[in-house]
């Protein structure tokens, strides 16, 4: 049954997110799997060893995570390097994720975000005219692949009035066994409950806690094929647990925000000089 774009909408306003199954298209698919293979065989995890972790109140970021708003930087998974700081794991499953300029940088990803898939998934959200910010690869690699605690997007990417939506696109299936979302239905309506700013004279960011509302107590498995994508609320509590199981988990995410809206001076992500990323 087609679910028309209205339904849609409706149904964004009222749970926070909407899963849309199988609208990406097997050729496209595999041509991002092709590119971040490349992007995956540049980096050089024994040269360049950031790690990206979440169980840290992102008190480990560090320069190469501000400079990757405007490039496109790797990150390796916590468990990827052992306490002597040398890789543990496979070159190809060390990686956190990749980001966060790729719409940019790489045509692959520059195409998928001019595709009128991606600005009709906007709209579901409630931005008509966005302007992309932020894109990034996120591995779940095998057997390593770290836990994401509860959060909210719009922690990290503030805008005034606020309005910031993200699309998943799974690059693989996705279910409980290999880390797939869980999402709080009606969630988004909560508070902001955490900030992270960054003070750019010392160049270091903190997460301040802003709501004592707690996480959910209650919430769903986002389980989905390859080449589906959800559609989330910038205050949506997310989390994925840690992949255990012998298959990866990967996926693409992008974010926008309403074009006419104020990109707020003290995040983290600053694209200057990269020009407006309007779709």
């Amino acid at each position: 049954m087609t679910v028309s774009h209205r339904e849609q909408r409706a149904q964004f306003d009222r749970d926070g997110y909407v899963v849309l199954r199988d609208v990406i298209k097997d050729a496209t698919l595999e041509g991002l799997k092709a590119a971040i293979a490349e992007h995956v065989e540049a980096h050089d995890p024994e040269a360049d060893k950031a790690v990206f972790r979440t169980d840290d109140r992102d008190a480990g970021r560090e320069e190469s995570f501000f400079a990757s708003a405007r490039g496109i930087q790797g990150f390796l998974e916590a468990e990827a390097v052992d306490e002597e700081g040398e890789l543990s794991a496979p070159r190809d499953r060390c990686l956190n994720k990749i980001g966060h300029a790729l719409h940019d940088l790489d045509s692959e990803f520059g195409a998928l975000a001019r595709s009128p898939l991606v600005k009709d998934a906007f709209s579901i959200g409630g931005v008509e005219r966005p302007r992309l910010v932020q894109s990034m690869v996120i591995f779940k690699p095998p057997g390593i692949g770290g836990e994401v605690r509860w959060h909210q997007d719009a922690s990290y990417l503030l805008t005034r009035p606020q309005q910031v939506v993200g699309l998943w696109i799974a690059l693989e299936d996705a279910d409980r066994s290999n880390g797939c979302l869980w999402m709080s239905p009606g969630a988004h309506r909560s508070p902001l409950r955490e900030r992270f700013e960054v003070d750019w004279a010392s160049r270091r960011g903190e997460l301040r806690d802003l709501d004592p509302t707690p996480w959910p107590t209650e919430a769903v498995p986002l389980e989905v094929r390859a080449g589906s994508m959800v559609v989330f609320h910038d205050h949506m509590p997310h989390r994925s647990e840690a992949n255990r199981s012998p298959r990866s988990r990967a996926a693409v995410t992008l974010h926008a925000h309403a074009a006419d809206a104020e990109w707020a001076p003290e995040n983290w992500l600053q694209r200057d000089p990269l020009p407006p990323f309007d779709l």
